[in-house]
């Protein structure tokens, strides 16, 4: 079993790293806070006997060979941060995987397969509102495009490789093949697990948001001098799409759908409404349920404007395909779960990660971890020590398992 106090003091001392002022961290990709923290990173990898390198689009990678020629597994997450983000979003897995890998060292026990632990650049998109750029690079699919994306200060992510003294030119070179498997414990950011009463859980699979702009467009008269039934008011059939679309969402299971961002013109007390404009994130780890989903909102968006007067168009901003988990990945993630006396609870990740990046690659698995209150992207996010422990374990037995 794994070494609990070396582990939780491994995720306090990367903690300190971008401290702000109230408790939060800032580390941020291609910037002195992440060099700082990869160094450290480095440390710990080499303590547990893996020979390190980083690869042509800066992901940290330990590695240890395996005693028969196989394809390798991988673990892994990611170190940087959202803004004033918390300490367990990201590092817990990558802490967690060195952790495993320091314990078999522990015990003198090699594998058959080689194992790759990797701390992937960039996970949160923070700096250049474009995420999983590591995780891209490893899956094949990061482009030279995706390399002209700027920062606020006009710098783009190519000059920050140059910066950092990698070249675009072998940017191919960061492709992972002959894997057998990924495998990931992050924190679950969400309740499900508290709400079970379990601190480990096993992800059936990864949901990919999709973003639609519905964009209305009625008539902007006097709120007084205009009778109800000669009105377009845009924004009361907006209210009434917005009212559907939480109705049929839970009519399905594990989907969920979100009306986050809402724009009203001319915004004026004594002005009926005549523009309204709205996005709606709806996810769920079956393409098929999201798509239907999607259907039922927009047939209910036409009706209710040909009903109320109103013209509409609906665009797409972003579309990304759920990844389900390997079931035989999640069998012996139960499994090891099951072996540790824990109750096991299998559930879908909302949130996004490293692991959705490979689903046209190699099998993947997640393990998740309780988030104390659901608090995550946040300086009061928090995970037991206890938690990340059975985790680690349940990781450790599932990488023996594979």
């Amino acid at each position: 079993m794994i070494n609990r106090k070396r582990l939780i003091n491994h995720i306090e001392e990367l903690s300190q790293i971008g401290r702000t002022e109230n408790g939060g961290i800032n580390r941020f990709s291609f910037t002195d806070e992440e060099k700082k923290a990869n160094k450290l990173v480095e440390d710990y990898m080499k303590e547990a006997g893996l020979s390190v390198h980083y690869d042509a689009i800066g992901n940290l990678i330990g590695s240890v060979e395996g005693t028969e020629d196989l394809p390798a597994i991988l673990l892994g997450s990611h170190i940087d941060t959202v803004p004033d983000g918390g300490k367990y979003d990201g590092p817990v897995g990558v802490l967690s995987a060195i952790e495993v890998m320091h314990t078999l060292k522990d015990q003198g026990i090699k594998p058959k397969h080689p194992v790759k632990v990797i701390s992937f650049r960039d996970e949160e998109g923070t700096r250049f509102g474009f995420g999983m750029i590591g995780s891209r690079a490893v899956a094949g699919t990061l482009t030279t495009e995706d390399l002209q994306r700027e920062d606020q200060n006009g710098i783009t992510i190519e000059q920050a490789m140059k910066d950092d003294g990698l070249e675009i030119d072998h940017l191919d070179t960061a492709q992972l093949e002959n894997i057998k498997a990924y495998l990931e414990i992050h924190i679950e950011q969400g309740k499900v697990l508290e709400f079970n009463h379990t601190g480990v859980g096993n992800v059936t699979g990864i949901a990919g948001p999709l973003w639609l702009k519905f964009h209305l467009e009625g008539l902007a008269e006097h709120a007084g001098a205009t009778p109800m039934d000669q009105r377009h008011d845009a924004l009361t059939a907006a209210s009434h799409i917005i009212t559907e679309i939480e109705k049929i969402a839970n009519q399905f299971q594990d989907a969920v759908a979100t009306v986050g961002k809402v724009a009203v013109k001319p915004n004026g007390v004594n002005v009926i409404p005549g523009e309204v404009e709205f996005t709606a994130d709806i996810r769920s780890i079956d393409e098929s349920e999201r798509n239907s989903i999607e259907q039922k909102i927009k047939d209910f968006a036409q009706n209710i404007a040909n009903d109320r007067n109103v013209s509409l168009q609906i665009s797409e901003l972003q579309r990304v395909e759920p990844v389900l988990c390997d079931e035989d990945i999640q069998k012996a993630i139960k499994e090891s779960i099951h072996e540790l006396e824990e109750n096991v609870v299998s559930l879908p990740s909302g949130a996004g990660h490293d692991a959705m990046q490979f689903k046209n690659n190699f099998p993947v698995g997640m393990i998740f971890v309780r988030s104390v209150n659901g608090i995550s992207h946040n300086p009061k996010e928090y995970s037991l020590d206890e938690d990340i422990e059975q985790a680690a374990n349940v990781l450790y037995k599932t990488l023996n398992r594979l």
